[in-house]
């Protein structure tokens, strides 16, 4: 019977232990981190970004620490994205992304990366990358030699820049000031009640306080005195606030006396004992008897009672006048609201125009500002289109117009065929021409002596001081030709030569037994002719006619 009780207990110990530890492996089992790893791409061009991601499911009360970003070698970490979480039933679910690159090509491995889960390390799986080169065509990209280093030296810090800042700040908090500030006031005047009223609220207001509680009686009469000062200053005289208590009592009097308000002569006696007092308690600290304070009180309310009693209805003719005062104030103030508006846009303009100046040029603001026929060509919708035959194919501000040339009768035997097309003139800011010459098939064609032919034809029209620079040039798609450029003097009609220099460019090409000129004019030194000229130049393009073609083949 012992040795079966004995085993009994063995049993209860065996199945204690065994829950116990079922329990802990439950626990710990659940504690395990679930981290899954996985990439957008396998395979990347140089330099281009590889996002990897690493999800973990766990616990909220659970601690999670994804991998620092020197752990990513030999890939290089350029972003570390912020942790997303998402919570699905009782558990949520972290989601970390980094974007990873490489500049070297060839194959990569990413290694695990350790994953802290509750003070324990997680390795998540390992990712095989293969980084690409760049395929670069020789053929149509140019290669040129590295430039060497070149010493820049560090620009001095401009305090002006500061300043140009701060001052449109300033501004700034100065307009706001101002307009709060009016607000304010504007709200304040609504709010004002008429004279009569905000006394007597005002003297209940006084009752509302515990300045004799605390024995304050300076400032309970200077609040008294004030209440009845800035009625008067409001319904009787306007100099009541600014006058003392023997000047306020003496301009009642006259006031009395010239018949302008039926002032209680009892009432203006009273009021100046309590006005004498307040001073006494103000300046000399006198002190006054128990209820005095009340009763000076009770006196004031009176007195203002009485002079409003005694205030005469305003006639028609002055509630004509109040308002044609208030109409006349009310227009000062709109004009002088008017002039200060128009201050301060002349002042803010000014400080736009120094800020945007000084970041963009005073130049470009105000060709922007005014218009520049230049500038507008460069901005406006160009035209791409094909002149003559062979077609020269260019890209234009404005569609170029043809221009009937007809041939010469000494060259009628060596000429097939001209065609011009033109846009502008030469004393313009900008023209252009474009001119295809075909030639029968005895005459031989050189470039150089078309383009000292085109030159001496500029020559010819008025052009002198004509400086001449020379290269060979070559289209995009490869076509070879001749490029003569400089400046000159025009002289008008008149002969007098014109101050302002000019620019021209030539280009000249040749196709078969066809001579192709591009020539253009524009102002000396304009740099958005400039532009328009580059742009103009790299759209260049040349038919390709049959016996080239055959030739390339």
């Amino acid at each position: 019977m012992k040795q079966k009780s004995t085993n009994i207990k063995l049993n209860l110990k065996f199945r204690n232990f065994f829950g116990a530890f079922l329990v802990l492996f439950i626990i710990s089992f659940s504690s395990i981190a679930q981290v899954k790893t996985t990439a957008d791409t396998t395979s990347i061009k140089i330099g281009e970004e590889l996002k990897v991601q690493y999800e973990v499911l766990a616990d909220s009360t659970d601690l999670v620490v994804f991998p620092d970003q020197q752990t990513f070698a030999p890939l290089e970490v350029i972003e570390s994205y912020k942790t997303d979480t998402t919570y699905e039933a009782s558990k949520i679910r972290l989601i970390k992304r980094y974007g990873l690159t490489q500049f070297d090509s060839g194959s990569y491995t990413i290694p695990p990366q350790k994953i802290i889960f509750n003070n324990k390390f997680y390795l998540s799986d390992s990712i095989n990358v293969e980084v690409r080169d760049v395929a670069v065509d020789t053929l149509k990209q140019k290669m040129f030699d590295i430039k060497p280093v070149v010493s820049v030296e560090k620009p001095p810090f401009k305090w002006e820049k500061i300043v140009y800042w701060l001052l449109p700040l300033l501004l700034l908090a100065g307009s706001l000031w101002y307009y709060f500030r009016r607000k304010k006031k504007k709200a304040e005047a609504e709010k004002q009640l008429p004279p009569y009223e905000e006394a007597i609220v005002a003297l209940q207001q006084l009752d509302k306080s515990d300045y004799l509680i605390q024995n304050k009686s300076k400032e309970y009469y200077s609040l008294l005195t004030e209440i009845v000062k800035r009625y008067l200053d409001r319904e009787v005289d306007d100099a009541a606030q600014e006058s003392t208590t023997d000047e306020l009592i003496e301009r009642l009097q006259l006031h009395k006396e010239a018949g302008d308000f039926d002032f209680d002569a009892e009432d203006i006696k009273r009021l100046g004992d309590i006005l004498k007092r307040a001073d006494l308690v103000k300046f000399a600290k006198m002190q006054q008897a128990v209820g005095q304070a009340e009763a000076d009180r009770a006196a004031t309310e009176e007195i203002i009672n009485h002079t409003h009693e005694a205030i005469p209805e305003p006639t028609e003719e002055e509630l004509l006048l109040d308002e044609m005062y208030k109409e006349e104030a009310r227009k000062k103030r709109l004009k002088k609201r008017i002039l200060l508006g128009s201050l301060a846009g002349i002042f803010i303009l000014a400080i736009a125009t120094v800020v945007l100046g000084s970041v963009y040029g005073f130049g470009t603001v105000k060709d922007t500002v005014f218009g520049n026929s230049s500038k507008t060509l460069l901005e406006g919708e160009w035209v791409k289109s094909e002149y003559g035959v062979p077609s020269i194919i260019i890209e234009t501000p404005e569609v170029l117009l043809r221009k009937e040339t007809g041939i010469p009768a000494e060259y009628a035997d060596v000429v097939l065929s001209t065609s011009q097309f033109e846009y502008g003139a030469k004393s313009d800011a900008f023209s252009i021409m474009l001119n295809t010459t075909k030639y029968r098939d005895s005459v031989p064609l050189d470039l150089n002596q078309s383009l000292e032919a085109g030159l001496q034809k500029i020559e010819a029209d008025g052009a002198i001081n004509m400086v001449v620079k020379r290269e060979d040039f070559k289209t995009d798609s490869g076509i070879e030709g001749l490029k003569a450029y400089g400046d000159f003097n025009l002289q008008d009609a008149n002969g007098n030569t014109l101050e302002e220099k000019r620019e021209y460019t030539m280009l000249m090409f040749k196709q078969d037994q066809a001579m192709q000129m591009v020539l253009m004019f524009n102002e000396f030194d304009n740099d958005y002719v400039a532009q328009i000229k580059e742009r103009i130049i790299k759209s260049i393009e040349l038919e390709v006619t049959e016996n080239q073609q055959k030739n390339a083949q």
